[in-house]
């Protein structure tokens, strides 16, 4: 007979391996990434809402004084910065680095491409538009009025789309791209809320945002235009549902930036103009 820390050893690695079995056959199995994958992002979300209150709390003091709905959105906002990092990155990575989606790759039309890798950032990216639309909705309209519904919910539909069918991930990634706008739009209110809308930060925020946004949501949805354009074919051998939602989303979302880029245009003057 073995000791007890011999037979505590195996009892050990035996859990190990039955771990090792659960993850491999069931969360990381590419037929359950979908369903793992929204799950980690809804997770991820709720560890990253607990981790913002709790930073804020000890190392902000301004975060104190806010009002209850201010430190809601507050905490909100630090989910959706993150949310965006982590999915612009994969985006640009997919896109432009990536030989997946590469009109050099003779692996099948360009629309029905996909990896395991990037359906589980689009699940994650799932779970975080679900998260974040249900706060809008609990806390309707103080976390954003109807143009916020409808920009995730449209984009929660599309990109939940292209996760479970396969469909158009190289469109998906692009318009995620434009995610890269939304740690400067949150920056903006955290320096409103926090005192400093007459400091230099404030100013340089200002034009960030603007040429982020001019890059990231206007130039870009021309790019993504010309894209489908010239790949019109292959989007016509996608089932109806892909085929609606890869022709009306960037459209309808690219009307919707075209609106807030000229709320961004007219708040910048007015910054400008101040400071003369």
């Amino acid at each position: 007979m073995g000791t007890v820390s011999d037979r505590t050893a195996m009892a050990f690695k035996s859990y190990q391996n039955k771990a090792n079995v659960l993850v491999k056959d069931y969360i990381i199995s590419e037929p359950f990434i979908p369903y793992s994958s929204v799950l980690g992002g809804l997770f991820a979300c709720k560890v990253v809402y607990d981790l913002t209150q709790l930073i804020s709390t000890f190392y902000l003091k301004s975060y104190n004084g806010l009002t209850k709905l201010q430190r809601i959105e507050w905490n909100n906002r630090g989910i959706s910065t993150i949310h965006a990092t982590f999915i612009s990155a994969m985006s640009v990575y997919f896109v432009f680095w990536s030989d997946l989606f590469s009109d050099q790759q003779l692996d099948g039309l360009v629309i029905f491409r996909n990896s395991p890798l990037s359906t589980f950032a689009l699940g994650v990216s799932v779970g975080y538009f679900l998260a974040d639309l249900g706060m809008i909705l609990w806390l309707y309209p103080l976390l954003g009025g109807m143009e916020y519904v409808i920009h995730h919910s449209l984009s929660g539909i599309a990109v939940a789309y292209s996760m479970f069918s396969g469909e158009g991930q190289l469109y998906t990634y692009m318009i995620l791209i434009s995610e890269v706008t939304t740690p400067e739009i949150n920056m903006r209110w955290y320096l409103d809320t926090a005192g400093m809308k007459r400091s230099n930060a404030y100013l340089i925020n200002g034009v960030v945002i603007f040429f982020t946004w001019l890059i990231a949501r206007i130039l870009l949805f021309f790019y993504i235009f010309n894209h489908v354009y010239l790949h019109y074919d292959e989007v016509m051998q996608m089932h109806a549902m892909g085929c609606l939602l890869v022709l009306v989303v960037p459209s309808a979302l690219g009307i919707m930036n075209l609106m807030w880029f000229t709320k961004i245009v007219k708040g910048l003057k007015k910054t400008l103009a101040k400071l003369q």
